[in-house]
């Protein structure tokens, strides 16, 4: 029975260093802005609250949009959600905002579909393609850029990169455990 004790006792510190090394990771690669230039940016939704108006976290995100379409570093803004529990199109109310802060409609791509990452993904693969777009900057929180970019590579897109807004809260904890096992089960 010793012997199990230790063995439970080592796996379980491989698993911490394991999940140390993978956050550390993923904070790292979120934080990295290689400040390259692409096609497309695509800025992924979250939530718009009841009353119609954007949540801090999908503000800082089309904020981020915004300075990379103002600095030249994209053509494109494409917005991406689904229909929230709150009755509202994210992709819809993105764009609202993003005119509102002086992006022509024109340079505005919405999807509507976007209902969770791997949807935005591959939507947004399709709609760069039609477009004959080969490059896109992925715009969302710094502990979910890693997860992103792996899903579109593993849809055999491979210029990807990513720029994250400086915006962060208590609920990180959270989102970057969350991030963690959708890594690995997604």
């Amino acid at each position: 029975m010793d012997l199990m004790k230790k063995a439970v006792k080592y796996a379980g510190i491989l698993v911490l260093i394991w999940f140390s090394i993978h956050i550390l990771y993923t904070i790292i690669d979120g934080m990295l802005d290689k400040n390259g230039k692409a096609d497309l940016a695509v800025v992924f939704g979250n939530k718009v609250n009841v009353d119609g108006s954007l949540s801090n976290r999908l503000k800082a995100r089309l904020d981020q949009g915004i300075t990379l379409y103002n600095k030249g570093r994209v053509q494109k803004l494409l917005v991406s959600g689904g229909l929230g529990k709150e009755g509202f199109w994210e992709g819809s109310e993105m764009k609202k905002y993003l005119m509102k802060n002086k992006i022509p409609g024109k340079n505005i791509i919405v999807d509507n579909y976007g209902d969770d990452t791997e949807k935005t993904v591959l939507n947004s693969i399709r709609i760069a393609d039609s477009l004959h777009y080969n490059t896109m900057i992925s715009v969302s929180q710094y502990y979910h850029q890693s997860r992103i970019k792996r899903l579109y590579k593993r849809n055999s897109f491979e210029n990807i990169q990513s720029s994250s807004p400086e915006y962060f809260e208590l609920r990180d904890f959270y989102s970057i455990f969350r991030e963690f096992i959708a890594f690995y089960f997604d």
